[in-house]
Formats: structure tokens, sequence, C-alpha cells
């Protein structure tokens, strides 16, 4: 007897109620941002953590699981379109070159520093690349081709919400750490823009010290963020060989990465209007909240205790690092 898929309106039936959860505890995350300035994806993953026991429940799991990674990988698809060729004219190719190094930098440090606090290179590659690319966004987009562990929705979790702590502190220090560098505001931009974790970070301490500074502070960190999709290939590339044979294989080349790069090329050869890149870029940001939700609804608490203050020394590490192989440089005049 043939096998019979479920057909669109089941699908959606079947999904519904988690979406419907996930979707309003972003939109209470947004909320809580807009109106008291607090970090949205935190608050999204802060708010998604109590409600654990719903991802759990049978009507509501299948739902969470899918915004978990489905509306994850469509956000950072979108994001394709908030990048372009232009930006790295606009910056200049050898800080450019200095951002791509710095982040394979930081990334095959974590690699090596992994095994000295007892985590695996799959931790290694996931808080290294949200340090150096884009925070939140890039924990979750590398998380998806990660190969699946038992902890995997522990470390995704763990990593979002410390990047985004430390990325909100680094709003407000960087700002004051640049100013007694001697950086001036065109340096500043460079500076807030290779190093603060997350996109709204960045903005908020760029424009926090003149508009010029959060203009060329924007451009810096989606330049980074260009930088996610071949991060993300790599990552599928190398550790794809150490899933185990009995579990699925991540894909060699994800299907959003592909997505994504088309995107930015489409944008690169100015083929999009602005007013679609505004819109995809709103809708982008909102599936990414929406999928925090569900990572934060698929957290069990207990769990999240059990990585250990090693892993948040590694953090530390890593944000540092980061700091220092963008700073220094600009200090010394060298870019």
């Amino acid at each position: 007897m043939p096998i019979r898929l479920p057909s669109l309106p089941e699908r959606l039936r079947v999904l519904a109620p988690g979406l419907m959860l996930a979707v309003t505890v972003a939109m209470a995350a947004q909320f809580l941002s807009t109106h008291y300035g607090a970090p949205v994806m935190l608050m999204a993953i802060l708010l998604g953590m109590p409600l654990h026991f719903l991802a759990e429940d049978d009507r509501a799991g299948p739902g969470i699981d899918f915004a978990a990674r489905g509306l994850l990988r469509a956000g950072v698809a979108l994001l394709g379109l908030r990048v372009s060729l232009d930006m790295v004219a606009a910056i200049g190719w050898p800080f450019v070159a200095l951002i791509a190094a710095s982040i394979a930098a930081v990334i095959l440090g974590s690699i090596a520093l992994a095994r000295r606090v007892g985590q695996d290179r799959a931790f290694a590659m996931l808080t290294g690349g949200s340090v150096a690319i884009c925070g939140a966004s890039a924990a979750m987009a590398i998380s998806s081709v990660l190969p699946q562990r038992e902890r995997s929705e522990r470390d995704l979790s763990f990593t979002v919400i410390t990047v985004t702590a430390l990325s909100t502190v680094a709003m407000i220090l960087y700002p004051m750490l640049a100013a007694g560098l001697g950086l001036d505001a065109h340096q500043t931009g460079l500076f807030l823009g290779g190093t603060i974790h997350d996109v709204a970070q960045v903005v908020g301490a760029g424009y926090s010290v003149s508009e010029g500074t959060g203009d060329i502070a924007t451009v810096v960190k989606l330049i980074r963020v260009t930088l996610l999709a071949p991060v993300v290939l790599i990552a599928a590339l190398v550790l794809s060989r150490t899933s185990p044979a009995t579990g699925p294989r991540p894909p060699l080349l994800p299907g959003f990465v592909l997505a994504f790069l088309v995107l930015a090329a489409a944008n690169s050869a100015h083929l999009v209007p602005a007013t679609v890149v505004e819109g995809a870029s709103v809708l982008s940001r909102a599936l990414l909240v929406a999928a925090v939700a569900a990572v934060g609804m698929k957290t069990a608490l207990a769990r999240l205790a059990q990585v250990g203050p090693a892993a948040i020394v590694m953090l530390l590490v890593q944000t540092a690092a980061l700091a220092a192989l963008i700073g220094v440089p600009l200090v010394l005049g060298l870019v």
C-alpha cells in the first residue's frame, strides 16, 4: 500500500498550535524590547523557557519544532537582502580582510580552547561563530547544520542567552573604550561594527556616538553578516563527518545558505526594490525572534545549568579576543 503524505491543510493544522505559541512569545518579547529597551532575542528566549512543558505536548510540540528550525532558516535566508558588494566597497577591502581573518581566528581559537574546557568542536563552532559573526542569528544558523546531539538545544539556548548579554554590555562599554583608545568617529564605527555581537546592539552603540559612526558601524556589521553563509557552509562540510552513522547528517549545501547567497547577489546587482528589501528585513527579524522563542520553549532550565562556568569563560575569552583583533590594528593605524 503506498504511503500517504499529509496534505498542506493537514500539515498546517498540526503545526498551527506550536507556531502560534512561538509567534505569541515573540510578540511579547518585541513589546518589551520596544517599550523598555530590552534585547529582543534575550527576551524571546527567557520568555520561552518557562513554557518548556508545551514543547513536550503532542499538540504544540510539532509546531514548536518547526518554528525552531523552519522559521530560523527562512529568516537567515532573508538576511541576504540586507547585504551587498557596495557595502564592501564603502568600507574598503583591507578592513574587510581584517574582519574575515578575525572571524577565522576566533573560530579556530575556539576549537583549540574547547578541548581544554571539556567541550567539543560543535560547541566551539557554535559559540565562536556567534561571537565572531552576528550573535544570536549566527548561533541559530550554525546550530541548524551541526550534528544533532543530546545537548544541542541546551547549548544553543546557553549561547543565545550569554552572547546577547555580552553584546548588551559591549553596547554600553565599547563606545567608552573606543574614546579611551583615541579612535576618531570613523574608526569608532569600524571598531563597534567589527566587534559587537548582535546587529541591534551595534546600531545602538554606533548612533549613541554620532550619526556618521552609526552608519559606518551598521555597514561593517552587515559585512560580518555576509560572512555567515561561508562559515555555515564550512561548518556543514567539516562537521558532517562527525555525525553518528545512524543519525541524520547535515546537508553539504544547506538550502537556506544557497538562498542567502542568491538574495545577496540579487541585492548587489540592484535587482531588488528598496521597499522589498525593507520589508524582507522586518520579516527576517520577526522570523528569527519567533525561532528563538521556540528554542527557549524547547530548553529545560535544569539542563541549562549543566553547561558550567568554563563555557562562560570561553565566551568571555572569545569576546575579548575579537575586540583585540579588530581594535589593535585600528589603534596602530594598520587599516
